[in-house]
């Protein structure tokens, strides 16, 4: 005959009431730190894909001998400019993909002749707040070296 055993199984309420807690606690704890490393990856991304422009622009500029209007912008980097200054060397398309937006979903600002690269030109991404300015994740990126970053 088999024995019933009196024992009831299973976890009280108590316990799963701990799990919890103790579940939550861990996530409050790790969540801020995962947001601060996904705006860092966004930063670098950002970065590296100005950077990637500079070169591009430097390869349209040794075959047009200047770099694109602000009005022709970075599109002139995928399809020949019809606007002054005309390209008849253009050698494109330089990049061949859509030209991307920033890690934020914005378009990249760009300037030529640059305010701060007169000769060149500027690439601006105005970081995760999308305004000129700020700190941290609302850093603004650019092509330049700011004195704050020398």
């Amino acid at each position: 005959m088999k024995k019933i055993s009196k024992t009831p199984k299973g976890f009280t309420l108590i316990e799963l009431l701990v799990v919890i807690v103790i579940i939550s606690i861990v996530g409050a704890i790790a969540y801020p730190q995962t947001m601060k490393h996904i705006s860092k990856a966004k930063q670098t991304s950002c970065q590296t894909q100005i950077e990637i422009f500079s070169a591009t622009l430097d390869n349209y500029y040794l075959d047009n001998s200047h770099y694109p209007s602000t009005e022709q912008g970075l599109e002139a980097l995928r399809t020949k400019p019809e606007t002054e200054p005309l390209t008849p060397d253009w050698n494109g398309p330089y990049i061949k993909k859509n030209i991307p937006l920033d890690p934020w979903g914005k378009p990249y600002i760009y300037n030529s002749p640059g305010l701060q690269n007169p000769t060149s030109f500027d690439i601006i991404s105005y970081g995760a707040d999308g305004a000129e300015g700020g700190e941290g994740i609302d850093k603004d990126i650019v092509n330049w070296k700011s004195l704050k970053d020398a």
